[in-house]
């Protein structure tokens, strides 16, 4: 088995040989960790996984995570496991949701760019999309290099960021669409985190600029400064040199790590289906100092 990567951005690459529905023994995964150190965007063609073993694949890599389905124990599903996320415009019984409907506020959500799971901790690592069905016209990905973004940054904004941390609200990004029906013990399920907006990769020691719409204020600054300078940011991370776009067909896996990388989606025809799932890996830290 040897996995073979062709660059399709400055840090995205196109993956083969090796067949993600067998399991991984740990020279497998100590080589796809290795591509995604130095790429941090992974795209798998021509691999239509069950869900299952999408969900093996995952576990190879690390604990599971969640996310926002700690705050939805108990309403339905439309997939086999709570650990896969569902990010559709279909609703549990298999019918399109309504533009009214709660479920497409997420479509709309994740057309901002975000890290899977910042607002918690232990937060996402490896995120892992497998496509079902997409539509005949957008909803593409894109991801942004955040080491990139740190690396171009002008000196005298890396030392006015050195030391700030922000605060990461999964409830930020929603209240800006809208989306403000929550319950306090909703709220305490997923309540916020707080990181550097400077960190230190701690596999590959690159420095990262660890920014995204679920980050709500900086510490130490006004709101609206804060604010401000998170916007600008952002900005600056997203520019078109730092970004690379997927353009989904059946049977891809596309693989990122939410600690070096930002993503979004693009618009689509939400009157047409769009059936993505993924799962998603837990941060395990090994140097705490790198993230204080």
């Amino acid at each position: 088995m040897q996995l073979k990567l062709d660059p399709l951005s400055p840090f995205a690459a196109e993956a083969s040989g090796i067949d993600l529905s067998k399991p991984l023994d740990g020279a497998g995964v100590r080589m796809v960790e290795d591509a995604m150190d130095r790429h941090a965007v992974l795209v798998f063609r021509g691999q239509p996984l069950t869900q299952a073993q999408q969900i093996d694949f995952a576990k190879s890599l690390g604990p599971l995570d969640l996310g926002l389905r700690k705050i939805k124990a108990g309403q339905p599903h439309r997939l086999e496991f709570n650990e896969l996320a569902d990010i559709s415009n279909v609703m549990s019984d298999g019918l399109l949701a309504e533009r009214t409907h709660a479920k497409i506020v997420g479509n709309v959500a994740n057309q901002l760019w975000h890290s899977d799971s910042s607002f918690q901790r232990p937060r996402a690592k490896y995120s892992i999309l497998a496509a079902a069905v997409v539509p005949s016209f957008g909803g593409q990905t894109q991801f942004a290099d955040l080491r990139m973004a740190y690396d171009a940054l002008p000196e005298w904004r890396k030392q006015q960021i050195a030391s700030l941390k922000a605060v990461h609200s999964a409830l930020h990004s929603r209240s800006l669409l809208g989306d403000t029906q929550y319950t306090a013990q909703q709220r305490e399920a997923i309540a916020p985190a707080i990181w550097p907006l400077v960190q230190s990769d701690p596999r590959t020691g690159r420095k990262i600029l660890f920014v995204g719409i679920h980050a709500s204020e900086i510490i130490g600054m006004t709101l609206a400064e804060g604010r401000m300078l998170i916007m600008d940011l952002i900005e600056h991370a997203t520019q078109a040199a730092f970004v690379y776009e997927h353009q989904w067909q059946v049977g891809d896996i596309v693989m990122w790590d939410n600690t070096a990388t930002i993503h979004r989606g693009r618009w689509y025809d939400l009157g047409q289906r769009r059936e993505l799932r993924r799962a998603t890996t837990e941060e395990v830290v090994t140097s705490p100092e790198a993230l204080a």
